[in-house]
């Protein structure tokens, strides 16, 4: 449902007849709006179609109401029902009727069509809806994509709606808005652009309908009325369409009544045939077969010099003002998607609004839309409609891709803006320009990038890094779409830090939402974590644990007079080079664990003992252990509180030339790791770090 506008004709919660109680709008026209209301007394959902009040005591469109409520009495699914014609307090006229949740045929249409099995389904339905309606001697003259819903999305649950200018094709009966054109021309029959209807002006309709949807475009069939005659006296373009669909658009789009089939009726009994499960193309008979009428139709050479006379004196001009169909709502689709692609679907009220309206939109995008994209009708919401338009697209612009849906007062943006600022400046340029001109607008706009990629980020991390590097998760497709989520995991010097990074990366992100897994060292650490090498993580792993139980710590938390135990585990089949293992404390000191006076040579394959394929290796023993082996670092936490960084290398060769002190400033172990790393003589083939946290 739309948004409520000041303006409506009805309210959301106002009750009708004591009955109707209106729950929202479904559609603002020309001519009046459509609600969707419920019967307080039985529950059931209805729309109903209100006309404005100026337009209620006209009284043409009091009898396109009155015609349009006599449906009622056609009883057949694939009719919209009518149940009430009534009238308000303060004058508007109302129809109820059914409310049909479901699919207008014309979204088929603006998605780009439909395939030939399903338009198939679709025909047959609403040709059974037309025998109804013609056995009451009802022509509908305004049958179209837009007035064929299908209940549910299901192509076998079609339903006609809209009878607003429907026809009483007895004898003698006048039509509801004079003997004028009446429909929309792109699918109206020929006989139509000379005031004439019968049930066969709807079975074309139907037929162009169809080639239309298809194809995925509404037809062109030219921007004057003399241009829109000629177009109707020819056969339509069929080529392309597969079989049967072909035959069955040709027969019902015959320019001439007389060669279609003769009744909705007979095209049901057809329709039947041609759905039947394993019938090939060649089985499939033509309607001409059984009608036995030609198939050539030659205007005669009078008909056209009259025809050409008329337009040359000028005597249609008052068609090209006056006799435009009638557009409910008021309509008008345009954009550019991702790869570029334009669209431009809609309605202009004359020639000069729709030529201004084609050059607006190649002025701004820079490419001409498709051919015969907008139709004339009647109905426009506003006399500016080609000026407001081109405000629009003006505004839309900017964004990397976006799509404009106007309907009558209400117009809808969505797009894709390059990032959040972008985004929010689309959304107040737009919202105030539509409402300054009287539509309500509805934006849907997305920050993009539309894709980003971990090197993007990088850049941006590099000068925010604090203590060591920042790493970012790399996405599983290579690159984060909009929505997904963005993690970084590393460490820094200060909370603040972490505020900075996440301003940072908002910018950037878009639409995506930022983990950051970040861990505050102090400064002691921090000068250690910034120097190791941007390493992979290896196979290693360091574990934790008690020396007086032998349960593992998992949260790397302890308490004073804890002993923590520590081993690094890695795969037996691990075996390359030599591992270094360090540990700096709270305090600003470095122990160096291995190699020590008692393993000089720590290569790894020498190191620890393997079982069931893992080798493990420990680097702080229980007290007990250290009381007796001084080269066992063991130890307990006292009250000196904070964390502590484990750090092991493997190395290709042995990091440092010499055995190191057992205990050093982290400083002092900071710069000569920096000078071998400057110098090239190690490589570093794997690094894996865990953090001890102390606490009272």
């Amino acid at each position: 449902m739309l948004d409520p506008l000041p303006g409506d004709i009805f309210r959301k919660g106002q009750v009708l007849n004591n009955t109707y109680e209106i729950e929202g709008v479904l559609g603002r026209g020309g001519t009046g709006e459509v609600y969707r209301a419920s019967n307080r007394i039985t529950g059931r959902v209805v729309a109903i179609k209100a006309l404005k009040r100026e337009l209620s005591a006209n009284a043409s469109y009091l009898e396109l109401m009155k015609r349009e409520e006599e449906v009622r009495s056609i009883s057949h699914d694939a009719v919209v029902r009518y149940t009430d014609c009534s009238q308000t307090g303060d004058g508007h006229v109302y129809l109820v009727m059914d409310y049909i949740a479901g699919t207008p045929l014309s979204e088929w249409l603006e998605r780009g069509g439909a395939s030939p099995r399903d338009l198939l389904v679709v025909a047959h339905r609403v040709a059974e809806g037309l025998v109804a309606t013609h056995e009451r001697k009802i022509v509908h003259r305004d049958l179209s994509p837009d007035n064929i819903v299908l209940r549910d999305g299901r192509p076998e649950e079609a339903v006609i709606i809209d009878f607003g200018i429907a026809k009483d094709s007895t004898a003698g009966a006048r039509t509801i808005v004079g003997n004028d054109f009446a429909g929309k021309y792109e699918y109206a029959a020929p006989e139509q652009m000379h005031g004439q209807a019968e049930p066969r002006s709807d079975l074309y309709a139907l037929g162009a309908s169809l080639l239309a949807i298809f194809r995925g475009k509404i037809p062109d069939v030219g921007r004057s009325p003399g241009e829109v005659i000629r177009h109707k006296e020819r056969r339509l373009d069929t080529s392309g369409v597969p079989e049967p669909l072909k035959t069955l658009i040709d027969d019902l789009t015959q320019p001439e009544p007389a060669h279609r089939p003769p009744s909705a009726a007979a095209v049901v009994k057809e329709m039947g045939r041609l759905l039947q499960p394993g019938l090939d193309d060649a089985q499939r008979g033509r309607f001409e077969k059984a009608t036995g009428r030609p198939w050539l139709v030659i205007l005669p050479l009078g008909t056209l010099a009259a025809i050409a006379g008329l337009w040359l004196s000028g005597a249609f001009e008052d068609l090209s003002r006056t006799a435009l169909p009638l557009a409910t709502p008021y309509k008008l689709v345009a954009g550019v998607d991702g790869k570029g692609r334009t669209t431009l679907i809609g309605f202009a009220p004359d020639a000069d609004q729709q030529q201004a309206i084609l050059s607006n939109f190649k002025q701004t995008v820079g490419r001409a839309p498709p051919d015969g994209t907008l139709t004339l009708a009647d109905g426009a919401p506003s006399e500016r409609w080609a000026q407001d338009l081109a405000a629009f697209f003006a505004l839309a612009a900017p964004l990397d891709e976006w799509k404009l849906e106007v309907a009558d007062r209400t117009v809808r943006l969505t797009g894709l803006a390059g990032d959040v600022k972008g985004r929010e400046a689309a959304v107040t340029r737009f919202a105030a320009a539509a409402k300054k001109a009287g539509y309500e607008p509805v934006l849907r706009i997305a920050a993009g990038p539309r894709d980003l990629s971990p090197d993007q980020l990088k850049s941006l991390l590099v000068p925010l890094q604090t203590c060591g590097p920042l790493v970012i998760l790399p996405p599983q497709t290579g690159t984060y779409p909009l929505g997904a989520m963005v993690s970084i995991r590393g460490n820094v010097a200060s909370s603040k830090d972490i505020q900075a990074v996440q301003q940072a990366l908002a910018a950037h992100l878009g639409d995506r939402e930022q983990h950051f897994d970040a861990t505050v060292l102090n400064t002691q650490l921090c000068v250690v974590q910034e120097l190791l090498p941007d390493a992979r993580q290896g196979a290693m792993t360091i574990v934790l644990g008690y020396g007086d139980k032998s349960e593992p710590n998992m949260s790397g938390i302890y308490s004073v007079g804890d002993n923590p135990v520590i081993d690094v585990l890695a795969p037996a089949t691990l075996d390359e080079g030599y591992l270094w293992v360090a540990i700096a404390d709270v305090t600003g000191n470095l122990f160096n664990v291995l190699p020590n006076i008692k393993r000089p040579y720590h290569a790894l394959a020498d190191l620890g003992t393997v079982s069931e394929g893992m080798r493990t290796i420990r680097v702080a023993y229980p007290t007990a252990e250290g009381a007796v082996d001084p080269a066992k670092l063991s130890f307990a936490v006292d009250s000196t509180f904070g964390r502590s960084l484990i750090i092991v290398l493997q190395t290709n060769e042995p990091l440092f030339p010499e055995l190191r002190p057992t205990t050093e400033s982290t400083k002092s172990f900071a710069e000569d790791l920096r000078a071998v790393i400057a110098a090239g003589r190690v490589s570093v083939l794997s690094i894996a770090t865990r953090l001890i946290d102390t606490r009272n």
